[in-house]
């Protein structure tokens, strides 16, 4: 049976602005009027699913999801960097930054490294696929989406940090007998006469 896993970016706020690792950062209220325009335009799925940190669910909200919050879709853990913002810990540790951006299997930050969450997220996915089909909505951050895209088309981590999550659009992730097929970074337009809805 094929599972439509549809990978929904949380709504912008000042942290995602910043570059900052903060999962408990909030949305912006604008960000939050384009979700609930938008919600109208998302399928309604057999079960959905958010990312435990505000922003996630804040959105999940905003879209009118009746999401259950799942811990395997929480971000990257980033150890001591977190509320710092990149430009930061870059200033403060270039070489680390460097070897975070370059190494999959670096965690200079004492936190996990890229493989690990590939791997987390990459379980995840797998289980959605041996479930009953269906359409799945989550929203999750753009850490996750590019973990669930290297594990789906079986890409090598390295490329994980080439791949850009713009907040609200829409990665499609269609699963079936262990094949994964990809539709990326689709934006979520209201339905109506400005846009038109996601089929």
């Amino acid at each position: 049976m094929t599972v439509r896993v549809l990978l929904i970016s949380p709504a912008a706020g000042p942290a995602l602005r910043a570059a900052r690792f903060d999962e408990d950062a909030p949305p912006d209220e604008a960000g939050l009027r384009r979700a609930r325009k938008a919600a109208g335009a998302l399928p309604r799925g057999t079960r959905a699913y958010t990312a435990p940190a505000r922003g996630c669910r804040e959105t999940a909200a905003a879209l009118d999801l009746d999401a259950v919050p799942e811990p395997a879709l929480r971000d990257l853990e980033v150890g001591r960097w977190r509320g710092r913002s990149l430009e930061e810990v870059a200033a403060a540790e270039p070489q680390a930054v460097a070897a975070w951006l370059t190494d999959p299997e670096a965690a200079p930050h004492g936190g996990e490294p890229v493989t690990a969450l590939i791997g987390r997220v990459g379980a995840w996915l797998d289980g959605q696929a041996a479930a009953a089909g269906g359409r799945v909505p989550v929203v999750a951050g753009p850490a996750v989406i590019r973990a669930a895209t290297v594990h789906a088309l079986g890409l090598p981590p390295e490329v994980f940090w080439r791949l850009d999550v713009a907040p609200l659009t829409l990665t499609e992730l269609t699963g079936r007998a262990a094949r994964w097929n990809l539709r990326c970074g689709r934006p979520l337009h209201p339905p109506g006469p400005a846009g038109s809805p996601v089929p």
